[in-house]
C-alpha cells in the first residue's frame, strides 16, 4: 500500500501553452478563404461593420502579379492605434461578438456587425504577400501597418514575428478631419486573368440585395488600366423585366404573414392576362401553415419562433428559358441566359448584405435542380430563379456562419429556416404551373416539332384536370413520368450512336485523300519510302478513328494530347483545303488532366473542325467574288481558371448563321444536308461531365482580333 502512495505521489504536473505557429495566419488565409471573390468581400464585410459608406476598390496591372496592386478604401470610422494592436492584429477576436451579443450598433447607420469570426481580415493572404493598411478614426492620430507575409515563413512561432505600428503625426491619406482605412495589397499571389475579374466583378455587384435599394451602402470595383474586361455585362436592371413570374412572400412564427405573387406576360403576348394572387387564395390559404418538406420531421408543422431566426422575407422573379418563349421578347438570347446561368439561384441576404455561398451556381443549397428531375415541367430550377431570403441580424442569432464562409451551421435552426423556404416554393410552383400551362397553350412547341414530348405532356395534363386526386391518379402520372424518362434515355443512346456516325463523314473524307496521294505516289516513285510514309500514316489514322467508335467511359485523360490526336485525325483534311491552325493551345502550362469520354471528345472537336472547314470555304468562295484576299486559319486555345479548363476554338469565317441559343438543339442546322447533332452532343458529352458548351460574346475570352468575326466555341470542363 505504501509502494503505492509512493508512485502516486511522484507524479508531476507540467504547465504548458498552445504555441500557435507563424504560418497558422497564412493557412488561415489559404484554406478557410475559397477564393478572391471570397477575400475581397470579406474585406468589404469589415468596411460595412465599420460604417463605411462608400468602398472602392481598384486594381491595376494584375495581369503583372510583382507590379500590380489592390487598394480597398472606405469611408468607415476607421481604427485608432489600440483597436489595430489589441482587435485588428489579433486573430479571433471577439470584440465584435460581443457588440453583437449587446446589440451595440454602429453610431451613423446602426449596423450590426456582419463579421463575427476574427479572421476574415487574413483572407488577404489569399490576395497578395504584402498588405499596407492605413486608417484613421476621429480624434485619432492615422496608424500605418505593413505586413509581409512571407516574413512569417523566416519565424517559428506566431509570437516571434515582429510587427511594427506607426503612428503619424500629419495624415497623409485620411487629411481635413476625415476617417476610414486604405488597404493596398502588393506582391499578388496570381496572375489575374479575364474570367476571374468578371467573376469579383459580379460578386462584389451581387453582395447587396437586388430587392432592397442601400443607399447607406455602396460597393463598387474597377480595374484601371482593363476597362474592356467587364465588356457584355448585363445588370439586374436589363434582365428583370424579362421575368413571367413574380413574388414576395413574409414568413413569421408558423405561418405566411404577406403572400403576393404576380403573373406578368410580356406585351407581346397578347393572348394571356396578368394576374395577382394573395394570402386570400383559397390555394395560399390551404397552405399558409409551414410545415416540414424534407428530413425527419416531414409533414410536421414548422415554427421558425421556437428558434431565435425571426421574420423570414422571400421574394424572386421566375424566368422562361424555353426558346419558344424568348423568341416572343428576348433581343439579347445568349447575353439573357448567362447572365441567369452566373446569377440565379436563392441568395441569402442578412441586414441587406450577401451570406456566401447560397445562391453561387454550385450551391444547390434547397436542392431545387434534384426535385426538377422527378417533374420538370412544373419544379423550379435554380438557373430560372432569381430569389433573395432576407433576414435581419438582431434576430437570427440561431443562424451561425460557418467559419470557411461557406454557409450557415446545419442546425435544428437552420434545418427550419431551410424547409420554410422549400414549403413557400411548392406553393409558387403550384401557382406558377397554372399560368405556365396557359403560356404552353397559346405559344407553346406544337406536336409537330416536338411529337412524343407534346403527347406526353397533353395526356398528363387530360389526367391531371380530369381524373379526381386518387391514388390510381398518382399512379398514372407516375407511368407517365417513366415514359418520359426512358424516352429521353433512348434518345440519349441514339446520339451517341450519330457521334460515330457523324465521325464517319470526316474518315470517308481523310481516308479518300490518302488513297489519292498514295496512288499519285506509287505511280510517279515506285513504291519509294514515300509510299511506306503514308501506308504508316493511314495506319495511325485508322486507329485514331476506331477510337471513337469504342465503348464510352469518363477517365482522366490529358486535353493537350487529345487535341493533338483531333488535328492529327483531321490533318489531311486541312491541308486540302489549305487552312492554317495557330496552335496557341501548346504554349499552355496550367492543369493538363481533365475527366471525360475521351473518344467522344475527340469526336467532338474533329465534328467542330469540320463545321469550321465547311463555313471558312464558303467565306473563301465570297472573298474570291469579291476579289478579296483572305486566308482559312483555325484558332485554338486552353484557358485556365478558378473552375473550369477552357478549349477554346475560333475561326475567320462566316461567323453563327443560326442564333447560338438555338444551335445545341438536336437537328438544327444552316449547313446543307447537316445532320444538326455534332453542337449537340458535344453539349450533352459536357452536361455529362459537369461542364458547359458556351458559345462566348466578345470580350468573354480574350482572342486574336481576326478571329473575333468567325465562330468561337468553348469547351469548359469543369476541374
Amino acid at each position: 500500500m505504501s509502494e503505492e502512495v509512493t508512485e502516486i505521489n511522484q507524479d508531476k504536473e507540467i504547465p504548458v501553452r498552445f504555441k500557435p505557429r507563424a504560418r497558422l495566419l497564412i493557412q488561415l488565409g489559404d484554406q478557410l478563404i475559397k477564393n478572391e471573390s471570397i477575400a475581397l468581400v470579406e474585406l468589404v464585410k469589415n468596411s460595412y461593420d465599420a460604417d463605411a459608406n462608400i468602398v472602392n476598390i481598384y486594381m491595376e496591372n494584375v495581369d503583372d502579379p510583382d507590379n500590380g496592386v489592390i487598394i480597398i478604401e472606405d469611408d468607415g470610422y476607421g481604427m485608432s492605434p489600440e483597436i489595430v494592436e489589441n482587435v485588428w492584429l489579433e486573430p479571433g477576436s471577439d470584440f465584435k461578438t460581443q457588440k453583437i451579443k449587446n446589440l451595440e450598433v454602429s453610431p451613423k447607420y446602426e449596423r450590426l456587425p456582419i463579421g463575427e469570426k476574427g479572421i476574415g481580415r487574413f483572407g488577404v493572404h489569399k490576395l497578395g504577400n504584402i498588405i499596407e493598411m492605413t486608417t484613421k478614426s476621429k480624434n485619432d492620430k492615422e496608424v500605418f501597418v505593413r505586413i509581409d507575409w512571407t516574413d512569417f515563413e523566416n519565424y517559428k512561432y506566431l509570437e516571434d514575428v515582429p510587427i511594427t505600428i506607426i503612428t503619424r503625426e500629419k495624415p497623409t491619406l485620411f487629411k481635413d478631419g476625415k476617417t476610414g482605412t486604405n488597404i493596398l495589397i502588393s506582391k499578388l499571389r496570381k496572375k489575374w486573368e479575364r474570367g476571374i475579374a468578371r467573376e469579383v466583378k459580379r460578386s462584389i455587384t451581387a453582395l447587396a440585395s437586388p430587392f432592397e435599394q442601400n443607399d447607406s451602402f455602396k460597393p463598387s470595383f474597377g480595374i484601371l488600366d482593363k476597362p474592356g474586361w467587364f465588356e457584355g455585362l448585363l445588370n439586374w436592371q436589363d434582365v428583370k423585366e424579362y421575368s413571367l413570374y413574380r413574388f414576395k412572400v413574409t414568413l413569421d412564427g408558423s405561418e405566411i404573414t404577406k403572400f403576393e405573387y404576380e403573373f406578368t406576360p410580356w406585351s407581346s403576348m397578347t393572348k394571356l392576362f396578368p394576374r395577382t394572387i394573395s394570402e386570400s387564395d383559397s390555394i395560399v390559404e390551404t397552405f399558409r401553415t409551414i410545415k416540414y418538406i424534407q428530413g425527419e420531421k416531414e409533414g410536421q408543422k414548422l415554427d421558425l419562433s421556437a428558434h431565435k431566426i425571426g421574420e423570414i422575407i422571400f421574394e424572386g422573379y421566375v424566368f422562361d428559358r424555353d426558346s419558344f418563349v424568348m423568341k416572343l421578347g428576348v433581343s439579347d438570347k445568349s447575353g439573357f441566359k448567362k447572365y441567369l446561368d452566373k446569377n440565379c439561384g436563392v441568395k441569402v441576404f442578412r441586414d441587406k448584405l450577401r451570406v456566401y455561398d447560397y445562391g453561387e451556381p454550385e450551391n444547390d443549397w434547397l436542392g431545387l435542380d434534384l426535385r426538377r428531375v422527378n417533374q420538370p415541367a412544373k419544379k423550379l430550377s435554380n438557373n430560372i430563379l432569381l430569389g433573395s431570403v432576407s433576414i435581419n441580424r438582431k434576430d437570427s442569432s440561431d443562424l451561425i456562419e460557418k467559419t470557411n464562409r461557406e454557409g450557415f451551421i446545419e442546425n435544428e435552426a437552420y434545418e427550419a429556416f431551410r424547409n420554410s423556404i422549400l414549403h413557400t416554393i411548392e406553393i409558387i410552383e403550384t401557382l406558377r404551373y397554372q399560368d405556365k400551362l396557359k403560356l404552353r397553350e397559346k405559344y407553346g412547341p406544337t406536336p409537330k416539332s416536338a411529337p412524343v414530348m407534346s403527347t406526353l405532356a397533353e395526356a398528363k395534363r387530360y389526367v391531371e384536370d380530369k381524373v379526381k386526386e386518387t391514388p390510381v391518379q398518382q399512379q398514372i402520372i407516375k407511368y407517365f413520368n417513366k415514359i418520359e424518362s426512358d424516352y429521353k434515355t433512348i434518345s440519349e443512346n441514339l446520339l451517341k450512336a450519330a457521334g460515330a456516325g457523324l465521325s464517319m463523314s470526316v474518315v470517308v473524307h481523310e481516308v479518300e485523300k490518302i488513297i489519292y496521294e498514295v496512288e499519285k505516289v506509287l505511280e510517279s516513285e515506285k513504291a519509294s519510302e514515300r509510299v511506306l510514309s503514308l501506308v504508316k500514316h493511314l495506319s495511325s489514322l485508322i486507329d485514331g478513328y476506331a477510337e471513337i467508335i469504342r465503348k464510352s467511359s469518363q477517365t482522366s485523360e490529358n486535353i493537350v494530347a487529345i487535341i493533338d490526336q483531333s488535328l492529327f485525325n483531321t490533318e489531311y483534311r486541312l491541308k486540302s483545303h489549305r487552312v492554317e491552325i495557330i496552335k496557341d493551345y501548346k504554349n499552355y502550362r496550367g492543369q493538363q488532366k481533365i475527366k471525360i469520354a475521351r473518344n467522344l471528345l475527340i469526336g467532338s472537336i474533329m465534328n467542330i473542325i469540320d463545321n469550321a472547314i465547311y463555313w471558312l470555304d464558303q467565306k473563301e468562295f465570297n472573298a474570291l467574288e469579291k476579289k478579296e484576299d483572305f486566308q482559312k486559319k483555325i484558332y485554338i486555345n486552353i484557358i485556365e481558371e478558378e473552375n473550369f479548363i477552357n478549349l477554346l476554338i475560333a475561326d475567320n469565317g462566316t461567323g453563327f448563321i443560326i442564333p447560338t441559343d438555338n444551335i445545341v438543339e438536336p437537328f438544327v442546322s444552316a449547313k446543307p444536308g447537316g445532320m444538326g447533332l455534332g453542337l449537340h452532343i458535344a453539349n450533352e458529352i459536357l452536361e455529362a461531365q459537369k461542364g458547359r458548351l458556351i458559345f462566348p460574346e466578345i470580350g468573354d475570352f480574350e482572342i486574336p482580333e481576326e478571329f473575333k468575326n468567325g465562330a468561337t466555341i468553348v469547351f469548359a470542363f469543369k476541374k
